[in-house]
């Protein structure tokens, strides 16, 4: 397993070396998944769009009725979505 050390910019940023990027169709203005798992944290490229629609209406049907606009998300404990 290949291992990359990378800085962490001001605002939290990275940069993902092309390589990675062409390879797992990472594009500028793009969209990617970020995953939290137990011991780090992954970056999925997304393939096309219409998998992008699925994961945010799977998320969206999680939290249904648990919100009534965005800014009552304050009230939601957004580590627990997390927690699959």
């Amino acid at each position: 397993m290949v291992k990359l050390k990378v800085k962490v910019g001001p605002k939290g940023q990275i940069v993902i070396p092309k390589v990675f990027r062409d390879i797992y169709r990472i594009k500028v203005g793009g969209t990617a998944i970020l995953e939290p798992l137990e011991d780090g944290l992954l970056i999925r490229g997304i393939r096309n769009p219409d998998d992008t629609l699925k994961w945010i209406r799977e998320r969206r049907n999680r939290i249904k009725g648990k919100i009534g606009r965005l800014g009552d998300l304050k009230n939601i404990d957004l580590e627990g979505e997390f927690e699959d």
